[in-house]
């Protein structure tokens, strides 16, 4: 079996399963990788600036998150102007 076929046979098996899940264990499974980005990307921010205020974290890592939304990213800068450091 070449590469791009056991590439194909694990995308296939992948999506056969997922298409078997229920709704609600779909929207669990979303939900579960959901809270594990953020985890990490909350891991990655405090390994860079070292301890902070759990609600800059929150707002560092929304930015992370949705930042790439002009709109968004205004907003969360202003929230962050007003979070205590």
């Amino acid at each position: 079996m070449s590469k791009i076929e056991a590439v194909n046979s694990v995308e296939l098996k992948y999506r056969e399963r997922m298409d078997a899940l229920k709704p609600k264990e779909r929207i669990a499974r979303a939900t579960s990788i959901f809270r594990w980005t953020r985890e990490a990307i909350a891991r990655q921010i405090v390994a860079d600036l070292g301890p902070i205020s759990s609600e800059q974290l929150k707002w560092l890592v929304a930015m992370r998150q949705y930042g790439a939304d002009r709109t968004t990213e205004k907003m969360i800068q202003k929230v962050l102007e007003n979070v205590p450091h």
